[in-house]
C-alpha cells in the first residue's frame, strides 16, 4: 500500500475530510473476532485476537507518532439496544490531536504494513468519528 486511498472508500475519504480541522477526534472502535484469523499463509495461522495484537504493535506506534492515544478499551458486553444479532467483543476510544493526524497516521508505511493483521483478525468491525458538539 501506498497511501490512504489504498485503505479508504471515497465516501470514507470524504467522511474524513468532512470533520472540523484542528479540533480533536477520538475514533469509537468496535470489534468482532475471527475465531480462526484469515491468512492466506498456513505459516501465519492464528486466532482472530492474536492477529489484531500483531496488528495492534505496529498501529499503536503510528498512533503514538502522530500525538494519538488509546483513551479507553474493554470488553463488550451484549448490548441493550441494538439488533439482537449484533455483537462486539471489545470497544476502544482513540483520541487523535485532529482529523489531520489520523490521515498521517493512515499515510505511515508501519500503519499500513500492518493493515492485513487487521484484516485477518476481524469478522466485523464498525470505527465511527466521535467530535465535540459545536466543533
Amino acid at each position: 500500500m501506498s497511501n490512504i486511498e489504498d485503505l479508504l472508500s471515497a465516501g470514507q475519504l470524504e467522511v474524513l475530510a468532512s470533520l472540523p480541522e484542528g479540533k480533536p477526534v477520538v475514533m469509537l472502535n468496535l470489534l468482532r473476532f475471527r475465531d480462526r484469523a484469515a491468512y492466506d499463509d498456513p505459516g501465519e495461522a492464528c486466532s482472530g485476537r492474536e492477529a489484531y495484537r500483531r496488528y495492534s504493535e505496529g498501529s499503536l506506534r503510528a498512533i503514538s507518532a502522530v500525538g494519538g492515544r488509546v483513551i479507553f478499551s474493554g470488553r463488550a458486553h451484549a448490548s441493550l439496544i441494538a439488533p439482537s444479532d449484533e455483537t462486539w467483543d471489545q470497544v476502544f476510544l482513540v483520541r487523535y490531536p485532529s482529523a489531520a493526524a489520523f490521515r498521517t497516521m493512515l499515510s505511515m508505511p508501519e500503519y499500513q504494513a500492518s493493515v492485513r493483521h487487521r484484516a485477518a483478525a476481524l469478522a466485523d468491525s464498525r470505527l465511527v468519528p466521535v467530535t465535540l458538539y459545536g466543533e
